[in-house]
């Protein structure tokens, strides 16, 4: 039996039945490398999904393989059976006031923030303000008015899941983003459902829910 170049064994000879990676005809020998010159190194490769560094073949976060072997994970494809809706929450904000930091006292809520809503739709969903120096321009854009300076340019990320469900992701934002009270992790997914709320920067709640908005 066939052993792919990720350790494991094939009964195909030309795609691993595991990991789906193109099985070599035979060990390839190993060639010594030049060495990096000192103090060069080559910049970090991120995962063309969720923006996560690369540790392997296989996105830690959203499972994304870099090598393009592996199957297309299938998605929702019929129109947004879940919504996202954006609005203030004053309750969380005198919180994240009484607990203080460099800015609080700079922090004003809004008089007016009416909700909005956003349909999730591929394979993911991005949390956060625009940035024309960055090229980000997320999908749930909090950027306002009114603004909430607390929020990350890329916030949290919502990853669409094979069974229809969704997971939210903190890839690092400044601030932190909880998930009915409790804190994220960075970059470890959770998954959500209608009725979770989602803080994040002074005073921002998203709420998930059912149906097309």
């Amino acid at each position: 039996m066939a052993t792919c170049p990720q350790g494991h064994a094939s009964g195909d000879d030309d795609y691993c039945d595991v990991c789906g990676a193109r099985m070599a005809a035979a060990p390839a020998a190993s060639t010594p490398q030049p060495a990096a010159p000192s103090g060069a190194s080559a910049p970090a490769e991120s995962c063309p999904i969720c923006q996560t560094p690369r540790a392997g073949q296989f996105c830690e976060v959203c499972g994304h393989d870099y090598t393009g072997n592996g199957a297309a994970v299938p998605l929702p494809v019929t129109g947004a059976r879940w919504e996202a809706v954006t609005a203030a929450d004053r309750a969380y904000y005198d919180k994240v006031i009484a607990e203080g930091g460099p800015d609080a006292d700079r922090v004003a809520f809004p008089p007016y923030c009416p909700e909005r809503s956003f349909g999730l739709h591929g394979e993911q969903v991005r949390i956060g303000r625009r940035s024309r120096a960055r090229s980000l321009a997320p999908e749930i854009d909090l950027t306002g008015p009114p603004e909430d300076p607390g929020v990350s340019h890329l916030h949290a990320v919502l990853l669409a899941q094979p069974d229809g469900s969704w997971t939210v992701v903190d890839p690092g934002s400044s601030n932190g983003t909880r998930v009915n009270g409790r804190p994220l992790t960075v970059n470890v997914p959770v998954r959500i459902g209608p009725g979770d709320r989602i803080h994040l920067g002074a005073w921002t709640v998203i709420t998930i829910r059912e149906g097309t908005p």
